[in-house]
């Protein structure tokens, strides 16, 4: 997996200040995407050890309320593989941090296991997220005046509350 670009003080990506991960490659390859770099698997550097202790490192400050995974997609199989080691050591070590994931694939098709998002550590990456702001962009519905989102399909689900419930379930809190 490749790192795209590393945010330690981000309030853009979700409630509070967040240390935010820009993962690449996407398939999506949304129209006017904002970050269209990030498409190429290649770009950005290689996620290593160091890489991971320094997101540790800045996730450990009081002021952090959690994380944000961004790209790119965090849920291209390439990418799951590596984040879901994050997501485990996170919530070990912790565990009062949220985590946020913005996904061009929608809750259905991350759950419905047909997906070419889903492989084998899918559920277990679902699992240790609150808040999924799920839907590719659409240029024709966007929306400047959304909270979080640049378009008017892209929903904020309660992940555990979705899962719990096997449908999607708005995120209500925070604003």
């Amino acid at each position: 997996m490749n790192v795209a670009n590393i945010k330690k003080t981000d309030i853009a990506d979700g409630i509070g200040v967040r240390v935010s991960l820009f993962v690449s490659g996407c398939t999506h390859h949304c129209k006017n995407c904002f970050n269209p770099e990030t498409w190429d698997f290649n770009y950005g550097t290689p996620y290593t050890a160091q890489t991971e202790q320094a997101l540790m490192d800045a996730l450990s400050r009081p002021y952090i309320r959690g994380l944000t995974l961004l790209g790119g997609e965090p849920f291209e199989p390439e990418n799951q593989r590596e984040l879901v080691k994050l997501l485990r050591r996170i919530r070990r070590e912790q565990p009062q941090k949220d985590i946020w994931c913005y996904s061009g694939y929608t809750f259905e098709e991350l759950t419905g296991g047909d997906s070419r998002a889903c492989c084998e550590v899918t559920d277990e990456m679902l699992s240790m997220i609150d808040v999924l702001v799920d839907g590719e962009y659409v240029d024709a519905q966007r929306n400047i005046r959304l909270k979080f989102r640049g378009s008017e399909n892209q929903r904020l689900l309660d992940l555990p509350k979705s899962l719990k419930k096997g449908k999607a379930v708005e995120w209500r809190q925070g604003f």
